[in-house]
């Protein structure tokens, strides 16, 4: 451990200047996580924890939806922060204006489908009939929010991939402010605003991602910013070429990641309501407990990209393992504030004495995930950033496929861990991948790859 922190204080420079685009990444990823995380809250002390169980079922849908079909904004960072290395102004602009065309064609085609075919989705769960119904009135109004939400994400990470983290994060921050604000005023009703329950949450998040894409139409497309877009509709087939090449790995991992969620929810599904609501619960700290490696992953991508654009592989590895350094440290500072106070975490979610029994000895197990766990993001985003996006899939869909999910059902269901067994299987899958994507990187075959 000595010896990690002189490596570590021997890079203070470099260390510096990731965590200074980090900063505002992990903010804003944090108000991003926050922005679902305030309804569960709010939820579960305005309504019950029966109410938690519906917006988890709904928001499990809806983050497989999101990030599966966002995920050529993983491409769009790696070939802007590339240009953005080179220079060519000309051409940052140019991928940008593509992939917000193709964010909003993505988008109104997923928000049409999701609505066409909703009950069907929510009845691969053996949930009870009201949770079913609430979850289906709590997604209605979440659609509203999806195009500009896909929209949001294209622009965020037009901003990130040239170097500027900040703008993003201010955005959220006051989209924050305002569904909190929303939460308030629709959940219970106040003044001239009705008591709309559990629909007035979802509709509070959704006009709050509206107003932020507004603002981002505004910083991107009439302030005179370093990126000035204008809005193209003709797709140039030189730049989808390698956006797709690049993003469909990364599009195939995160469905099949999702898809790995939704399988385990249904197994978590067969478990008493309590525990249902317990692992909603605890999937929202640990979504929270993580957003600083993946504001690290976002940095290490953008750094990692303009360093090869820059021909400096050699920066471009030290940024990676850096990085992932950085995220095993703040996985341990996680882990141990599991342990050490799980009450306070639990309680900010439900006052449910039975719902918190059952959660306590189960951070235990979240703790020993968190450094595995947060280096996996981390190096993750830094392969991401080089566009070695095929192999991380094949590497993601071994450890979930061949791993997680079969170990999940035998710890949950078999074994009866319960809520628990997620997250044995969990620590078991991360472990014995970490290792493969490790030696990808330092192999520095990713260094070989073309983006064009």
């Amino acid at each position: 451990m000595q010896k990690l922190f002189e490596k570590l204080t021997g890079k203070k420079a470099l260390i510096l200047a990731i965590l200074a685009m980090a900063a505002p990444a992990i903010i804003e990823m944090g108000l991003n996580t926050l922005l679902g995380v305030a309804d569960m809250i709010m939820i579960g002390q305005m309504i019950g924890s029966g109410a938690i169980a519906s917006v988890g079922f709904s928001n499990q849908i809806m983050y497989f939806l999101i990030f599966t079909f966002s995920a050529f904004n993983t491409g769009a960072v790696a070939m802007i922060s590339r240009a953005y290395g080179e220079k060519d102004s000309h051409k940052m602009k140019h991928i940008a204006e593509q992939n917000v065309v193709l964010n909003l064609l993505i988008g109104l085609g997923v928000m049409g489908l999701a609505f066409v075919f909703k009950e069907d989705i929510f009845r691969i769960y053996e949930i009870e009939p009201k949770i079913f119904e609430d979850a289906i009135l709590y997604f209605n109004y979440i659609l509203i929010g999806f195009v500009p939400m896909f929209l949001s994400f294209a622009f965020a990470s037009i901003l990130r991939g040239s170097g500027d983290t900040k703008t993003p994060m201010w955005i959220t921050g006051f989209a924050n402010l305002l569904n909190i604000l929303g939460n308030y005023v629709l959940i219970t009703g106040w003044g001239i605003f009705p008591e709309m329950g559990i629909a007035g949450a979802a509709l509070s998040t959704s006009l709050s991602r509206i107003v932020a894409t507004a603002i981002y139409i505004y910083v991107l497309y009439v302030k005179n910013s370093m990126i000035k877009l204008k809005a193209k509709w003709i797709m140039d087939r030189h730049i989808l070429g390698p956006l797709f090449r690049i993003s469909l790995p990364g599009g195939i991992e995160q469905f099949f990641m999702q898809l790995s969620f939704v399988v385990v929810g249904v197994f978590i599904a067969k478990l008493e309501t309590d525990a249902e609501a317990l692992f909603r619960i605890l999937i929202q700290i640990e979504s929270l407990s993580f957003m600083p490696a993946v504001g690290v992953s976002i940095a290490a991508a953008t750094l990692v990209g303009k360093s090869l654009g820059e021909k400096d592989i050699h920066k471009a590895s030290e940024i990676g393992l850096t990085s992932s350094v950085l995220g095993i440290l703040w996985g341990i500072f996680v882990g141990i504030l599991f342990v050490t106070i799980p009450l306070p975490l639990l309680y900010a979610f439900t006052t449910d004495q039975t719902v918190i029994a059952l959660g306590i000895p189960v951070m235990v197990y979240m703790a020993i995930n968190q450094p595995g766990l947060n280096f996996m993001i981390v190096m993750g985003g830094a392969l991401r950033g080089a566009g070695d996006t095929y192999k991380l899939m094949i590497y993601t869909m071994i450890r979930l496929w061949a791993l997680f999910v079969p170990l999940s059902y035998l710890f949950i269901l078999t074994l009866n861990q319960g809520v628990a067994g997620l997250w044995q299987a969990e620590i078991l899958s991360i472990f014995a991948t970490a290792i493969i994507i490790f030696r990808r990187f330092h192999s520095k075959k990713w260094a070989l790859l073309m983006l064009n």
